[in-house]
């Protein structure tokens, strides 16, 4: 068994353990914006493939005190590299975290991430006369470097790019939600595929297609171009070729019910519209452009999901007092038999629904402390 590490957004932690438990994961162990785990390589791959909430898998190679700078090089080097890293292969570096100790004092990542790839390439040297060449765009092996006050982990990062880029969606619209985030969001509405979906905000769709995905089996690693795992000298191509087929043929050809969304940019429908025939979901996902004033219940219950603009990011001169008095109206007067998920930043906004809630999630929505508000309509 070999340890591994998700990192995932803030106040995910949980959800993704739950997550990870589902996928066949053991020793769940959440942390602070990350989840502890371990498993075998098939479980690796698997993760990486299907695991909707994190942003990256990390292999631990090992986690060591460390005081400075010269100590770092050190202990990079009790590392034996030939196992992960060859000469032919480009190598990348990103350090986290900061060590203020004795001595040359780790208090800069790209200084931080010098050392290491500089442990790295002389231990390579000595042993075998050559070295890998620095790539920091798109590297054959990622090395993770993690500080904090005297303690220094060393991973690999098996994804390459943040896996929240599912691959499915090039084009997006203006602060568009994660898919990572969206998918947590959905999760957190209890939203079971038997239930109609609704998000009269879609903007490019990323609600609606990441509940799709999740409602037709789709794992969200097949729209990505590569895995990090993929060039590294131990990747197992028949495994991975194994898993792949298996989900592609789990893959569900009809919703149960209707999945969709609206917006009153009309652009904004078209991208979300590009999006679902990236994904090949563009005859199950219904999008529309309409006015928030004319919109109407797609069935007679379901979910509501939504993130309107909250001041931070878009729409900053727009009324949106008045444009969340207005969604609070609606929720009212035509959504009976529904219940609504609002996530907002702002709770000044939130009190101008005027509904009572029966819920308030904390969430982040990056650097954003919001709440995801639930409404129960009769």
């Amino acid at each position: 068994m070999t340890d591994y590490f998700a990192t995932v957004a803030r106040g995910l932690e949980t959800l993704a353990a739950e997550e990870l438990e589902a996928l066949g994961a053991s020793s769940v162990t959440p942390g602070f914006c990350g989840v502890g785990f371990e498993g075998d390589r098939a479980l690796l791959y698997k993760v990486n493939l299907w695991a909707r909430l994190p942003f990256r898998i990390l292999v631990k190679l090992g986690e060591f005190s460390c005081e400075d700078a010269d100590d770092l090089y050190r202990v990079v080097q009790q590392i034996d590299w030939q196992p992960h890293l060859t000469p032919f292969q480009t190598l990348a570096v990103h350090a986290t975290g900061q060590l203020t100790g004795k001595g040359r004092r780790l208090n800069h990542s790209h200084f931080t991430a010098l050392q290491v790839k500089n442990a790295i390439v002389d231990q390579q040297q000595a042993q075998l006369g050559e070295r890998s060449s620095v790539d920091p765009q798109e590297p054959d092996v990622a090395v993770n470097v993690h500080i904090y006050r005297d303690r220094c982990t060393v991973s690999l990062d098996s994804s390459g790019g943040s896996l929240h880029r599912r691959g499915y969606r090039p084009a997006v619209g203006v602060a568009p939600l994660k898919e990572s985030l969206a998918a947590a969001l959905i999760r957190l509405s209890g939203w079971q595929s038997d239930q109609a979906f609704y998000d009269p905000f879609c903007g490019s769709g990323t609600l609606p297609l990441e509940a799709s995905q999740q409602a037709l089996q789709i794992a969200p690693g097949l729209f990505r171009d590569r895995f990090g795992f993929e060039t590294w000298p131990d990747f197992d191509v028949v495994l991975w070729e194994q898993l792949l087929e298996a989900a592609k043929a789990s893959r569900q050809t009809e919703l149960k019910a209707f999945v969709g969304g609206s917006d009153r940019d009309s652009e904004r429908i078209n991208q979300a519209e590009d999006n679902a025939r990236f994904c090949g979901v563009e005859s199950q996902v219904q999008f529309f452009p309409t006015d928030l004033s004319e919109i109407v219940p797609p069935a007679a219950s379901g979910i509501l999901l939504c993130n309107p603009p909250y001041g931070f990011r878009i729409d900053e001169g727009e009324d949106l007092g008045a444009l969340y008095k207005q969604l609070g109206d609606v929720l009212k007067q035509r959504f009976s038999g529904w219940t609504a998920f609002v996530l907002s930043g702002n709770k000044q906004l939130i009190q101008q629904i005027g509904l009572r809630s029966s819920q308030r999630i904390p969430i982040y929505n990056g650097s954003i402390e919001c709440r995801l508000v639930k409404y129960e309509l009769y």
